[in-house]
């Protein structure tokens, strides 16, 4: 059985203050790092036969961290890369919703593609996705744990699932440091095992994109 750990990266500044990421390259803080060492803790007793990363500072450097346990080297995919979000980043959601109400409304709507450039869910969810089956197909059997970033993850795993976009919507957001399990068989193809597994968290993080 093959098996996918869908890692989300650490915490950063601009996590913390609810600003936009995107495909903006932050950095860990000094909270992220921490998590990172926590979770990489749980994640090598998995014993992991790879370590695949978005090539974004914050992701490569949360792998890195579970790559310093193991032994392991991190192959990066840019195709891990979290969803582009246009106009918006940089700005604080509060700033998106004054800056572009129209817009905003229609993301909060679920909107697929609400504009500003915002990359569409469906494109995301292909991107992502190819990147996981990519990484599954180079270890069959095994175990990879895939440092990405939280949309990303929710729509790669959901692509794979196959998943609709409404039901992707309950699905609720990763933790900076928790991670997605899949499983394959050749019974019952993908499969979701867990969601949101990681170390405890001292501080209450928002979603923040």
């Amino acid at each position: 059985m093959t098996r996918l750990i869908v890692w989300r990266h650490g915490n950063t500044d601009w996590n913390a203050g609810n600003r936009v990421q995107g495909q903006t390259d932050t950095v860990l803080n000094a909270l992220g790092v921490e998590q990172a060492e926590a979770a990489a803790v749980l994640l090598a007793a998995l014993k992991p036969d790879a370590i695949v990363s978005s090539d974004l500072q914050r992701a490569a450097r949360t792998a890195q961290a579970l790559a310093a346990l193991t032994g392991l080297p991190v192959r990066t995919d840019p195709r891990l890369r979290e969803r582009h979000y246009g106009k918006w980043q940089g700005l604080t959601m509060s700033e998106v919703k004054t800056r572009f109400p129209a817009e905003h409304a229609r993301w909060r709507a679920g909107d697929q593609s609400p504009g500003c450039d915002v990359e569409a869910l469906g494109d995301l969810g292909s991107r992502v996705g190819d990147a996981l089956r990519a990484a599954a197909d180079a270890t069959p059997g095994g175990t990879t744990v895939i440092a990405t970033h939280g949309g990303g993850a929710r729509q790669g795993c959901g692509h794979l699932l196959g998943w609709s976009p409404s039901v992707l919507r309950q699905l609720g957001s990763l933790q900076n440091c928790h991670w997605t399990e899949l499983r394959h068989d050749d019974v019952r193809g993908w499969q979701l095992r867990a969601h949101n597994v990681g170390p405890a968290a001292k501080d209450p993080i928002p979603a923040a994109i």
